[in-house]
């Protein structure tokens, strides 16, 4: 894939809701991704109410998956982020390997919940 076909790739999805790949009510908006030097990718997350996310694994061939979540808006009951084997974890921030560890999001109650996810993949060593 050339820069220009990756750049319009880009501009067709960067700053518009999408619906998320669980099919579970929540949507992403793209902010910014790159292949090079690092590959990556933001995304900002919005769970409404009723929305969760179900126990999953996120497969990556042959390499390590990163992902860093910050929590902006917190829902006033449920909307958590449950993680078997969390790298580090507070109230507010989690980083992850969604490639080795089983998580998910709980049920939000009461209002919505906002999140800025910001993942990389790295070779394995």
């Amino acid at each position: 894939m050339n820069i220009f076909s990756s750049f319009t790739r880009y501009a067709r999805q960067a700053f518009r809701w999408q619906r998320g790949r669980q099919g579970t009510g929540y949507d992403k908006m793209l902010l910014l991704t790159a292949r090079w030097p690092l590959g990556f990718d933001s995304w900002l997350l919005r769970y409404p109410e009723g929305s969760e996310i179900p126990p999953h694994t996120d497969p990556v061939q042959a390499r390590r998956h990163y992902r860093l979540n910050i929590v902006l808006k917190a829902s006033p009951a449920g909307g958590e982020f449950v993680c078997t084997t969390p790298i580090f974890a507070t109230r507010r921030i989690k980083l992850f390997r969604p490639d080795a560890c089983e998580h998910s999001v709980t049920r939000v109650i009461g209002g919505s919940r906002s999140v800025l996810s910001i993942g990389w993949v790295l070779p394995t060593i």
